[in-house]
């Protein structure tokens, strides 16, 4: 099953002409999962043409305002347009009174179900499709990264059953076999083992505004696809210590060590405007498979 990354906004604390402040955009199966939100991301669902009242969770790394910034305005433009489900948003200790106080901030045409979640480490959601994890990482204020993880499937080999030439009625028993289970038809014994295989899970992690850390690389291992935030240069590194941040080649490191597929590097300060290729360049020499995420460029996994 493809996993969609919709990149909604791949700018730093001050927008600029061609970057909206953070958001992106997680699909999967009947799932549509914005991590962060910041101010404008109700108007880029409408040029990506996405549909905002698809969503069913928000992730929120941390409350500093390029990050969430957007939320009010999504919130009433859910409501607006008739959003009948319940939002679930999860975030990092504080997530509860801010939500409080954004909701208490503007007066509201009309309301939405909402459930708000603080978490702190560890996994949080997990059903039989795939589960999400929470982990800290190095930053003031507090601030998760998440990691997404399709649960790994036993399915069928199609064209392995085909040789048997089953009916309808027959292939109605097949289900038994994801379970490992033999089944027997027309007394021959079809051996789960010999019909079955078990599909790869794969792995999408996210990793937004802090410093170097364990925390980081522990959380992007193996992934398929990490998506890290490059906020800055390498000649600045003593900055991007400073404020909370990783420049391209740390953001590079993380990938490396922790032997990702693909990286894309988001959320760059608006200094290096029509410059990003630079943070490219010094990525790749590192890390080889790295991208630049732009506003509304979308990817599959």
């Amino acid at each position: 099953m493809k996993i969609s990354i919709t990149f909604l906004g791949t700018g730093a604390v001050v927008p600029t002409l061609t970057r909206n402040h953070t958001a992106i955009l997680l699909k999967y199966k009947n799932e549509d999962i914005l991590i962060d939100c910041g101010e404008g991301t109700q108007r880029q669902f409408r040029k990506a043409k996405l549909n905002p009242c698809r969503l069913t969770k928000i992730l929120i790394t941390h409350w500093h305002g390029d990050h969430v910034l957007g939320l009010p305005g999504l919130f009433q433009t859910l409501a607006l347009n008739g959003y009948k489900k319940t939002l679930e948003v999860y975030g990092p200790k504080g997530t509860k009174i801010y939500i409080k106080e954004i909701l208490k901030s503007f007066v509201p045409t009309k309301k939405i179900k909402m459930n708000v979640y603080e978490v702190t480490g560890g996994t949080f959601i997990k059903n039989s499709d795939f589960k999400i994890t929470s982990f800290v990482l190095n930053n003031h204020p507090p601030t998760n990264g998440y990691l997404f993880e399709e649960l790994s499937k036993i399915r069928i080999d199609k064209f392995k059953l085909k040789k048997l030439k089953l009916n309808r009625e027959e292939q109605t028993k097949l289900s038994e076999l994801t379970k490992g289970k033999n089944i027997r038809i027309n007394n021959k014994l079809i051996k789960a083992k010999d019909f079955t295989y078990k599909q790869k899970a794969k792995k999408i992690s996210f990793i937004l505004d802090t410093k170097l850390c364990a925390s980081a690389k522990k959380l992007a291992k193996d992934s398929d696809l990490t998506i890290i935030e490059s906020t800055y240069a390498n000649e600045e590194s003593a900055i991007a210590s400073e404020y909370g941040h990783l420049t391209a080649g740390q953001a590079a490191e993380i990938a490396k060590q922790a032997k990702v597929k693909q990286l894309i590097l988001t959320h760059f300060s608006q200094r290096y405007e029509h410059k990003e290729d630079m943070l490219l360049k010094q990525a790749q020499k590192i890390f080889k498979n790295t991208k630049l995420a732009e506003d509304l460029m979308s990817v599959e996994v």
